[in-house]
């Protein structure tokens, strides 16, 4: 299961002029009420989640555009300005052009976060085994009572997780971790968790 902040297969205009109807896409208020409560339980708030996703649109179109090669292979999430890309492509070429065209989408972003896995085959991707070890870590920290997880994104990568949001407190970062590492079949955790206390936190 992918992050709720990620999108990949549907045209900008087509996202923009059906975002109410989308579940689970976080920020985009007009006609979405429940989205827009989730936007403002979070520790960004419902401003920057609806600005993180307004540029996570703009690269996605961008992508679709530009290299429809990286629209059809990434994965992109955004907090608070921050992009994070995951996912597989066949090349370093392709991995560098993906952090440069994400740049060239927005002059919003603060951060681009290239996680992008290099293979001598782009479709070496476990998406089932994936999406089960993302299912189970979401489930473990939802009834983690000592861990906030509405703020927390998740994207897994042939066993590699990645995780990016706000953080409580470094305890809470930890405990995300561990239960991230007991899963079976993960490979090894990446986090680019930021406490909500930290200084470069910036409005996006």
């Amino acid at each position: 299961m992918r992050s709720f902040t990620h999108l990949r297969f549907v045209p900008l205009v087509f996202l923009l002029a059906t975002a109410p109807l989308l579940n689970g896409c976080v920020g985009l208020a007009v006609g979405a009420g429940a989205a827009v409560g989730v936007a403002a339980a979070e520790e960004r708030g419902a401003k920057n989640a609806a600005n993180d996703k307004g540029i996570q649109l703009l690269i996605n179109d961008k992508y679709l555009k530009d290299n429809q090669y990286l629209w059809r292979k990434l994965s992109i999430t955004v907090v608070e300005g921050r992009v994070l890309l995951t996912g597989v492509v066949g090349t370093e070429f392709s991995r560098d052009e993906a952090t440069r065209l994400a740049w060239a989408a927005s002059d919003r972003i603060q951060e681009v976060i290239n996680e992008v896995q290099v293979t001598n085959s782009g479709d070496l991707l476990d998406s089932a085994n994936d999406s089960w070890i993302t299912t189970q870590l979401r489930a473990k920290i939802a009834t983690d009572k000592n861990i906030v997880d509405i703020n927390y994104s998740i994207e897994t990568v042939n066993g590699t997780i990645y995780l990016i949001g706000l953080a409580q407190s470094d305890d809470e970062i930890q405990r995300v971790t561990e239960h991230a590492r007991i899963i079976k079949g993960v490979r090894r955790v990446v986090s680019h968790v930021w406490l909500k206390t930290d200084p470069r936190r910036r409005p996006v």
